[in-house]
């Protein structure tokens, strides 16, 4: 991946993770525990796929192939 295109993806996460935060934010506010709990893990997942602790497409094959 060309460094141009690496900043844009890391750029792109950062806006995504920025919106899951507001979006957490007004679950909470709505007292919809299930639904910030979901978006929080989203936000914890690209947190770490932006520092480079996790791919980002675990499992994809597998559940594929499962069906």
């Amino acid at each position: 991946m060309r460094h141009n295109d690496n900043r844009k993806r890391t750029e792109t996460l950062e806006y995504m993770q920025s919106m899951l935060g507001q979006l957490r934010v007004m679950a909470e506010n709505e007292r919809c525990d299930m639904l910030a709990y979901l978006i929080e893990m989203a936000f914890l997942e690209a947190g770490e796929i932006i520092r480079g602790e996790r791919p980002p497409r675990i499992g994809r094959d597998k559940r594929n192939s499962a069906a």
